[in-house]
């Protein structure tokens, strides 16, 4: 993104950029103590970091002064030394665990040691965070209070948190957008709305949340609580005020506020609340009931010899495992319900309060842990929610699970095509008219009763990300009561950023929910219908942007995530997220679905993993993601701007991954010159699909390397792993486990790979770029059509009026295969195949045949194989293909 680094609103990549800053800082400053800089430099370098820092506990008012004496007295030692140790003490976080580097000397620094952070090496890590205190500038009263509340503080208490004070209602949301250490909030009224410092950018986002300044308004503190809440739902936020508490409880926004606390009362209320408060987020139930079983002295008499590790520690030959994984392994481990364990299955304890945190967490009504991957909790949803011979309408790429969950359910899948991305074998997403007209089709049909929900995949593989709120709507406007289970398998994490948490299941059905209680959604209804007539035609509904009946509206979304795939959870570790108007009606099939597809025998460690997973989101997920997000931006940065790099590779940008046409705001990319968050932001609540910024596509087609070939490459000489590939590209993905270091050996790579490149074509000849223009033009010009669902033969189907019925019955098909009497073998490339092709009979698909990559199904059982699904497969260069042997040829369905 291209931003001024002095600019305070720069505010949704600081928490990445801020080191660089102070390095920056230090570079220019180590000039001047050398002679090569000015003092001019350094003051301008300085004078940038300032505005951004008075957001920021650490490094203070004291350090801050102790530097600026420095450089006005041009005391370049002085200011070197104190801007180094601050640099570093950031960088590596060393003023959240002691007290000394709060200290501007020595002296000072013996003072404070072991007052509030872990300078005694022998005391418990206690976590540090900060609290905003948003008050009226210039209050004695204020002032007072906040030493008062610092002077609360004990050895005793279980965290350490410091301070850190605004006076307007910008500073407080460039504050919490800024600063990720900010767990909890206190508002003293009286404040004022403007910074004195200017930002453009967050003065845009405000009016796109319609938020303005309003001087007068007695409740603007509550306003600034809500429009925090909307940001950052997580922080605790406290109410400071001399006005009758019933007033305040009275307004709707007040909702946000977990206690409202009168000013004048004694400030440790305040602190004790704000304790109580994060307390409530870090207690993990399952994992601090596994951590104290641990510890007991337990005899065990059940099937599981591992358990207590005594198999193991005691072994002659497999001691190595216990040091290899440690004792509390195996100490953890039971299978066992009893002694505060709960049971996964049907939980009454801690899991179930576990699960209750997050839903909480996560915006839902309804969480419920799964430890067989999200494949599991894909099939559990389909089962609970439909029955056999209903109809749901799917993405024909959405993952395998999704498929096999039509069989085993009995469910007929209605296969609606996502747009396609010929020339990087791909596929994106599918486009909401495609989508309306599925369903006004079984509506002419007269089936439309029979649609139970519709099942897409947020984000795509590739970064696709829908506009859910608008589907929702729209799909609600033509069936009231489908129900929606969105496949966020890769996109968990989106809930912690205030950027993509609209586009989540949860995040929109929230917006929705509180959309259709409004006055706005009956009246839009009621000028829709006077606009569209009694009975408009399919055309004029599809050219419409649809709004729902409020009062036929039944709300159910379910959202499924691979908590593993994005947060801090072992691997299986996923997580079924309900909102649903219904569910108490369909709750005994949820339980039904989950004793058929979850094992009885649940991993301790997994479940644990889960409940922490949720603890950590909460407490520092906005920080992380905001790191993985910048991490990502900066991958794209320097890529695309390298004079080397980029002359072999490129990293696809929005507008190549999108096409126009779904792009309303006209957002290009995030390198686009002039593009800032503002920019973004407008792109995320507008446009029809959005590219998740942490999913970046590199081509490395250019670079003479097909995906796989490219893949196996960094994984076998550099050490670097990734697991997609398309034809001629890679898709590399930052999370919250990523560092500069990742980022910094990832750049030094593609420099040395290019580089050896460059060398081959010049020290080859003009024979050598020949051949590499050859292979280059192969694999990025000479790609196969991508082959679109063809039809359910017509055993597998109802026809209605003549008309090719689109769904069809997936489970027939698929265990009517397991008869071997009822297939036979077709070579792919055998006379019979192209004699099929043209006089029949045809050729029915007995399995589900997906090559990889591209990783999309191109067959399912029932589906009559066609031409361009022929020539597609004929054209694949891929050794990995499921449900195809090569040696046999295609498994068909017998006429």
């Amino acid at each position: 993104m291209t931003e001024s680094v002095s600019s305070i609103d720069q505010i949704f990549t600081l928490s990445g950029l801020r080191t660089d800053h102070w390095r920056d800082l230090l570079a220019i400053a180590r000039k001047w103590h050398a002679g090569k800089a000015e003092a001019v430099q350094v003051r301008q370098a300085y004078d940038a970091l300032q505005a951004v820092e008075t957001l920021h506990a650490y490094p203070g008012p004291q350090l801050l002064n102790a530097l600026t004496a420095a450089l006005d007295a041009n005391n370049k030692e002085s200011f070197v030394d104190l801007a180094g140790r601050i640099s570093f003490s950031i960088l590596a976080r060393y003023y959240k665990e002691d007290a000394r580097e709060w200290a501007v000397t020595p002296e000072q620094g013996r003072e404070l040691a072991g007052s509030f952070t872990g300078s005694d090496p022998t005391a418990p890590h206690r976590p540090y965070f900060e609290v905003l205190v948003v008050a009226p500038p210039d209050s004695p009263r204020v002032a007072q209070n906040v030493q008062l509340i610092r002077s609360q503080r004990r050895k005793e208490d279980e965290f350490v948190y410091e301070p850190v004070v605004v006076t307007n209602f910008q500073d407080a949301c460039c504050a919490i957008a800024t600063n990720s250490n900010i767990c909890a909030v206190a508002i003293f009224e009286g404040f004022n709305y403007a910074s004195q410092f200017p930002m453009p950018q967050l003065n845009v986002m405000l009016q796109q949340l319609n938020i303005t300044a309003n001087d007068d308004d007695e409740h603007l503190a509550l306003e600034l609580a809500q429009t925090m809440a909307d940001h950052r739902p997580e922080l605790d936020i406290y109410l400071m005020s001399d006005r009758n508490p019933q007033e305040i409880a009275s307004d709707s926004r007040s909702a946000h506020v977990r206690r409202i606390l009168y000013a004048v009362e004694e400030p440790i209320e305040l602190h004790l609340s704000i304790l109580e408060g994060i307390r409530h987020r870090y207690e993990t139930p399952f994992f601090d009931n596994l951590k104290r079983y641990a510890q007991r002295p337990v005899s065990t008499f059940h099937a599981l010899p591992i358990a207590r590790g005594k198999s193991v520690f005691k072994s002659d030959w497999i001691k190595d495992m216990g040091e290899f994984y440690g004792r509390n392994l195996f100490l953890a481990e039971s299978s066992a319900t009893t002694g505060g364990l709960d049971s996964l299955l049907e939980p009454t304890g801690n899991i179930k309060r576990a699960q209750e945190k997050a839903a909480r967490a996560f915006g839902a009504d309804h969480c419920f842990f799964v430890t067989n991957g999200t494949s599991t909790s894909n099939k559990i949803v389909l089962m609970s929610v439909a029955q056999p011979g209903d109809i749901f309408i799917v993405d024909r790429n959405c993952h395998k699970s999704h498929h096999y969950g039509a069989v085993l359910g009995g469910l007929q899948p209605y296969y609606v095509e996502a747009y396609p991305m010929k020339e990087y074998s791909m596929y994106g997403a599918v486009p909401l008219r495609v989508i309306k007209q599925g369903l006004l089709k079984l509506k002419a049909e007269g089936k439309l009763d029979r649609v139970r929900l519709l099942d897409l995949t947020n984000c795509t593989f590739d970064g696709h990300v829908y506009n859910t709120l608008r589907v929702m709507q729209e799909c609600l406007a033509i069936k009231p009561d489908l129900v929606f289970l969105w496949d966020e398998a890769w996109f968990g994490f989106a809930h912690w950023s205030p950027f993509l948490r609209p586009r989540t299941a949860m995040g929109a059905a929230a917006t929705l929910e509180k959309y259709l209680r409004s006055p706005e959604a009956q009246q839009a209804y009621d000028a829709q219908q006077q606009l569209l007539g009694e009975n408009p035609d399919d055309e004029a509904l599809l050219n419409t942007h649809l709004v729902p009946d409020p009062s036929k509206v039944r709300l159910r979304v379910y959202q499924t995530n691979s908590t593993h795939k994005s947060m801090s959870a072992i691997r299986q570790g996923s997580m079924v997220l309900v909102k649903d108007v219904d569910f108490h009606r369909i709750e005994p099939q949820l339980h039904e679905a989950i004793f058929t597809h979850s094992t009885t025998s649940p991993n301790q460690q997994l479940i644990a993993s889960l409940d922490v997973a949720r603890r950590q989101m909460e407490l520092e997920g906005y920080g992380l993601v905001s790191n993985a997000i910048q991490i990502a931006l900066d991958i794209r940065n320097q890529i695309n701007t390298h004079p080397l790099i980029s002359r072999y590779f490129r990293v696809l940008g929005a507008d190549e991954m999108i096409p126009e046409q779904y792009r309303n705001s006209g957002f290009k990319d995030f390198l686009a010159p002039g593009t800032n968050w503002s920019n973004a932001a407008l792109a995320i609540r507008d446009d029809e699909f959005f590219l998740d910024p942490t999913r970046i596509t590199l081509v490395c087609g250019t670079a003479g390397f097909d995906g796989t070939q490219f893949k196996n490459l960094l994984a076998n000489q550099y050490d670097i792993q990734l697991n997609k590939t398309s034809r001629n590209s890679i898709l590399l993905q930052s999370n919250i486990n990523n560092t500069r270091s990742d980022v910094a050996q990832l750049i030094h790579v593609l420099l040395e790979i290019s580089s050896q490149i460059d060398e081959r074509l010049r020290n080859d000849g003009e024979g050598a770029s020949q051949v590499f223009e050859q292979r280059v033009k192969s694999l990025m010009t000479d790609v196969p059509d991508l082959p679109n669902f063809s039809a359910f033969d017509a055993k597998f189907r109802n026809d209605v009026n003549g008309q090719v019925a689109v769904e069809g019955d997936i489970r027939t098909a698929f265990y009517k295969s397991w008869d071997e009497s009822n297939t036979e073998y077709v070579g792919l490339n055998s006379p019979e195949c192209d004699q099929r092709l043209k006089d029949g009979p045809p050729m029915v698909s007995a399995k589900l045949v997906i090559p990889y990559p591209p990783g999309f199904p191109i067959l399912v059982p029932g589906q009559i194989i066609n031409h361009e699904v022929i020539s597609f497969m004929r054209k694949l260069d891929v050794k990995e293909v499921h449900g195809y042997d090569s040696s046999r040829g295609l498994q068909v369905l017998k006429s």
